[in-house]
């Protein structure tokens, strides 16, 4: 493996000096977000997220009016109107794959019938081809430890490939954000092996995905290098991938979507502006923070079942004494949910399933006694407003450990299902064309008088 000279990473002197002044001249009082009433993270005082727009595409509910008062509920999530634990609960009856199937439900608004899906899922598997040299010459060059980077890169190279880049109607539109979809696993997977390859001494191998097979199906073939999965991990993936697809409208990715799209910009770059969006720790990468805090704490436990020392442990996240000394129990709490994230209880179920026939029993039982005792902690340790429950994030990363997907797939196997909601909202945005989404800020800053260079000090 070859090393070249970075001359991007050195920060010298002169920069630490500068960015000082960025800290001293750029902070602004908190007192005053109170003062004017600005609603921080576009959430209120209660963490209700800020009506920004109307969307008919999903919808998260975790309160309900009772007796005229508002109170917490069961979480629950609704794609075009149905209920995801019902969605779900028809997949496994019917013991089929069901990604595609809720890809076209958020694209089109409802359930295909038979005739429909076939011909949506062969639609599909026609833009499965990258455009010819584009994996050499692309996909190859200059390979990036992280993987977002990487399928950000590719999306935006597309462009160059594309004669109607820039065409947004919707049918067009509609073409670039089916062959994104059907994309992003080998861009996401490809990528990948070019970073194992070049940075880690790996052998390469490049599968071609097969047309027969589902979204979740190609992922683990173009992955392994002898395309073995079984059934069950297939399954679960799929799950993964339908309960990642959509989440309400306000996440940041999907708003930076509608952002991005209200400007009259094309497709690719839209696309490019919600992976950087999804990439953020605090997005999308949460999952992976989840299985580091689970792999410190099983060192760090003596008796994986013993509650009292699992309590202490949780306790010292919270105060910042253990693993990253954030004060954070990753995978605990959401933005909206307060009793249940229903996406971390649909999981739940089929992550035993999986956890049993990969003999990761012991851990499981860990990740469950940490779903029962976080909350009670936290309750003890801080002041919240509202239940703590485990979020979809907590289980995730370790069914992606489990089905052996390297840490550097988590963040875009979630880009590889919500680019599904993305491309909704972002033909959404367009068919209801309005202005272009500009939010106000207020200035603080005093207003000053013009000093001459000259008498400058």
């Amino acid at each position: 493996m070859q090393h070249h000279e970075n001359k991007f990473s050195e920060i010298t002197p002169e920069i630490f000096e500068l960015s000082k002044l960025c800290t001293e001249n750029g902070a602004i009082d908190p007192a005053l977000y109170t003062q004017y009433e600005v609603n921080r993270g576009l959430r209120d005082l209660n963490g209700n997220g800020v009506l920004t727009g109307l969307t008919e595409i999903s919808e998260i509910q975790s309160s309900k009016i009772v007796d005229g008062k508002k109170v917490s509920c069961e979480g629950k999530l609704f794609y075009r109107g149905i209920d995801v634990e019902d969605l779900v609960a028809g997949f496994v009856r019917d013991k089929r794959f069901g990604f595609e199937e809720t890809t076209y439900l958020l694209l089109f608004g409802e359930l295909p019938n038979k005739e429909q899906l076939a011909e949506f899922q062969a639609l599909l598997a026609k833009y499965r081809s990258l455009p010819t040299s584009f994996v050499r010459d692309i996909i190859m060059k200059a390979p990036s430890r992280d993987m977002m980077n990487t399928l950000a890169r590719s999306v935006l190279t597309l462009y160059s490939y594309d004669d109607f880049a820039s065409d947004t109607s919707i049918p067009n539109v509609l073409r670039q954000c089916l062959q994104l979809i059907a994309l992003f696993p080998m861009l996401s997977v490809y990528g990948y092996q070019a970073y194992s390859h070049y940075h880690d001494g790996n052998s390469l191998f490049i599968h071609s995905p097969v047309a027969e097979l589902s979204t979740a199906e190609n992922i683990l073939h173009i992955l392994r290098p002898d395309s073995q999965y079984t059934a069950l991990e297939a399954r679960i993936l799929d799950l993964a991938l339908i309960l990642h697809a959509e989440h309400g409208g306000g996440n940041n990715s999907t708003f930076t979507t509608h952002v991005v799209t209200s400007s009259g910009s094309d497709t690719y770059s839209v696309i490019a502006a919600a992976l950087g969006s999804l990439k953020g720790p605090k997005h999308g990468g949460a999952n992976i923070k989840v299985v580091q805090m689970f792999e410190n704490m099983k060192n760090t436990l003596h008796d994986w079942t013993d509650e009292g020392e699992i309590r202490d442990h949780l306790r010292a996240l919270l105060r910042k004494e253990a693993f990253d000394r954030a004060g954070l129990i990753y995978g605990m709490g959401h933005a909206v949910y307060s009793l249940s994230d229903p996406r971390a209880n649909v999981f739940k179920s089929f992550v035993k399933s999986l956890a049993e026939e990969k003999g990761k029993e012991k851990e499981f039982a860990l990740y469950s006694a940490v779903e029962r005792l976080a909350p009670e902690v936290i309750a003890e340790e801080r002041r919240i407003y509202k239940g703590v429950s485990a979020n979809v994030d907590f289980y995730s990363g370790f069914v992606y450990d489990m089905l052996g997907l390297p840490s550097e797939l988590f963040t875009p196997i979630f880009a590889i299902a919500r680019i599904s909601g993305w491309s909704a909202h972002r033909i959404e945005e367009l068919v209801n064309a309005g202005k272009i989404i500009r939010p106000a800020y207020k200035n603080v800053q005093d207003r000053r008088a013009y000093v001459p260079l000259s008498e400058r000090t």
